[in-house]
């Protein structure tokens, strides 16, 4: 049988928005893909990233990291469970390796817990090296 869908178009601007998920070392927000990618596509639009950044999360390729009052950021999907770190300084997301402590607590009588999510907040390494005070921006 046929799959019905058309395949995904792998445009020059979408390598290029690849390309520098390919290099981050943390989660990015849809400003910092398109700074990234810009620097290497001139002509490249603000709608087309985020028409971009739709294809690869239908795709799979990317996962969208939920952080409480943040517009969503973005990552490579396929990693393993893993929580994230906030710097109240400069507000960058940096992922944080597996989980780091197991998560527990005194469930109601009846209620099973089928997963957690942690964010941990507090300065960066350059932020506590450079002095910035929390929520100068970066």
């Amino acid at each position: 049988m046929m799959d019905a869908r058309p395949a995904a178009r792998n445009t020059r601007q979408k390598r290029a928005i690849r390309d520098v998920f390919e290099r981050a070392e943390r989660p990015l927000s849809t400003d910092e893909i398109f700074e990234e990618a810009h620097g290497t596509i001139r002509s490249l639009g603000i709608a087309t990233v985020y028409r971009s950044i739709r294809a690869l999360l239908d795709e799979g390729w990317l996962a969208a990291v939920e952080v409480p009052g943040r517009t969503p950021l973005y990552e490579r999907a396929g990693k393993q469970h893993h929580h994230h770190f906030v710097c109240t300084a400069c507000t960058r997301v940096y992922e944080l390796d597996g989980c780091s402590s197991e998560v527990r607590g005194d469930l109601p009588r009846g209620f099973r817990a089928t997963g957690h999510d942690v964010t941990i907040y507090g300065e960066c390494a350059p932020c506590r090296s450079s002095g910035r005070s929390p929520h100068e921006n970066g």
